[in-house]
């Protein structure tokens, strides 16, 4: 998702991965968000699943294909572009049980994502996991060939 602020400039909105692993780390663990197609689900209908799940709020709005990265961990992620400009403090993720600590045998609930904030292209870059900075620069490119 993404908007333009009062001033006209693009942000895109990132949305930060919940749990004690995540808790105090910045650069990378921002992400789009985003997350697995069921079996057979049309891909784009599973990012708008998966941008509610992990956000509370609905992706409505035409999608514009950014392609498809490939992460580190061999995830493979398809990315569309929408316009929109939900409120980045209010979201409400889903949430997922962890063991921790490690091998304590205690479990806890976590959110999937503990926050959400909207960012310029240079903030955005800083703060993305680095496989998905593609993905930048797919949004910046369609929305340049639409100015021209």
């Amino acid at each position: 998702m993404y908007r333009r602020n009062r001033a006209g400039e693009v942000e895109v909105l990132l949305v930060h991965s919940g749990g004690p692993f995540w808790k105090n780390k910045d650069a990378g663990a921002w992400s789009i968000p985003k997350g697995l197609a069921n079996d057979g689900e049309d891909l784009l209908a599973a990012a708008r699943r998966e941008f509610n799940e992990e956000t509370g709020f609905e992706a409505a709005g035409a999608a514009a294909p950014l392609g498809s990265i490939k992460q580190k961990g061999g995830k493979v992620v398809h990315a569309w572009a929408v316009e929109g400009d939900i409120d980045a403090s209010a979201i409400r993720s889903n949430t997922f049980t962890v063991e921790w600590p490690p091998k304590s045998g205690k479990q806890i609930d976590v959110p999937e994502i503990d926050r959400a904030e909207y960012f310029d292209l240079d903030k955005a870059r800083k703060r993305i996991n680095p496989a998905q900075a593609a993905l930048l620069d797919g949004l910046f490119g369609l929305l340049e060939q639409e100015h021209q």
